[in-house]
């Protein structure tokens, strides 16, 4: 993995100088736009739509345009005279328990590594943290942009994820709030029934993305010369009439569609005779 910032984590008045990592990376399968005709690559261009030009890189500067329809054009420098006190390193303020983190407010996971002669402060940092069940709030600075964080410790790595402003999430202003939906006691009791039947322990190990592999193999069919046969979009469900009996016949088919024993340890076991399906699903989202 290649550094992407250097800094040092500030711990009270334990300075860490670490290195940081991206955690996560999107996988899939990536295209470029071509002309259908000669698969020749199309080209984005910097056009200016009051000169009519095109643009070099060296002239485009950020702007933000007023209500009036003007623009006010800032340049680099504008950006480095900000007061920016985090912006290389990662302040941390207050640990807090992880159950008040709303998951809506993070963003990308980054790993912190110990710079040379730090593996000291660092350690201590991450027994202190990882013995504590807290997670550290903190402040840093990335590509010109301050956010909050958070600190935790992920199989020995101290990791930093980046939170959302509070101003940033929206709220779910919806009209249905404000409707009462009747909720009849066995329909809950069936649906709570549902929920236990399909309770086990998480293992993302066990999902795959099958539209990324179905994908590939059709990539692959091509530039092997086949034919790709295509068997159609699977059946639509049409409406369901009972909501009764669509939760019981949802537990019955969980309870058939359970993993057997070794596959995921359940809470609860499960009947026996239980039979496995083959996983479906898409793995977990990260930032």
């Amino acid at each position: 993995m290649r550094s992407i910032w250097n800094g040092a984590v500030s711990f009270g008045l334990v300075t860490i100088p670490v290195r940081m990592y991206a955690a996560t990376e999107q996988r899939g399968v990536t295209f470029n736009l071509v002309h259908r005709e000669d698969a020749g690559r199309i080209r984005l261009r910097r056009f200016c739509s009051a000169c009519e030009q095109e643009v070099p890189y060296a002239e485009v500067a950020r702007g933000y345009e007023l209500p009036t329809g003007e623009v006010v054009v800032l340049e680099g420098e504008d950006f480095e005279d900000l007061p920016l006190s985090t912006a290389h390193r990662i302040e941390v303020l207050q640990f807090a328990p992880a159950e008040q983190i709303d998951p809506v407010l993070l963003g990308r996971a980054y790993y912190l590594e110990p710079d040379e002669g730090a593996a000291g402060p660092y350690a201590l940092l991450r027994e202190a943290l990882g013995r504590s069940g807290r997670v550290g709030i903190a402040k840093v600075a990335l590509r010109r942009r301050e956010s909050l964080a958070t600190l935790r410790v992920r199989e020995g790595v101290l990791v930093l994820e980046t939170m959302l402003w509070p101003d940033e999430v929206r709220p779910a202003d919806f009209a249905f709030l404000e409707e009462e939906a009747e909720v009849r006691p066995q329909e809950l009791r069936m649906a709570e029934s549902l929920v236990e039947s399909m309770t086990a322990d998480f293992d993302p190990s066990l999902y795959r993305d099958a539209y990324r592999r179905a994908l590939e193999e059709v990539i692959e069919a091509k530039v092997a010369g086949r034919e790709v046969v295509s068997t159609g979009p699977p059946p639509e469900p049409g409406p369901t009439a009972d909501l009764m009996a669509a939760l019981r016949a949802s537990v019955e088919a969980a309870k058939r569609e359970r993993p057997a024993s070794g596959e995921g340890r359940r809470r609860r076991p499960a009947p026996s005779g239980d039979a496995r399906e083959e996983t479906r699903g898409r793995p977990p989202r990260t930032a």
